[in-house]
């Protein structure tokens, strides 16, 4: 029985990352890829299933990727109907600005 308590404490300890809250880039993820990957490829890889949606990985490309800040909190437009106009909450901004930087 002694050894059995230092084993499970070893292994609450070694799954305890696993339980932690998620961190911004993965949550900027969760975000992309419910409102954004029906257009965009939001990893290293793919091709944006809509051809003239940038993948997200080439977009520091185009734009610093913290200057997308203010667009993202007034709201992105373009001149496309294609693309849906929308405004993020400031923790939303954060969480895909850091995942879009993990894209580089």
């Amino acid at each position: 029985m002694r050894n059995v308590l230092p084993l499970t404490l070893i292994g609450l300890l070694l799954i305890t990352p696993a339980l932690a809250a998620p961190t911004a880039e993965q949550r900027g993820k969760a975000y992309a890829r419910v409102n954004c990957a029906r257009c965009h490829a939001i990893d290293r890889h793919s091709a944006s299933p809509l051809k003239i949606a940038p993948p997200f990985r080439t977009l520091d490309q185009r734009y610093p990727i913290d200057s997308l800040e203010e667009a993202l909190a007034e709201g992105i437009y373009t001149g496309h109907a294609d693309m849906p106009a929308f405004e993020l909450e400031p923790d939303q901004i954060h969480d895909l600005l850091s995942y879009l930087k993990t894209l580089k």
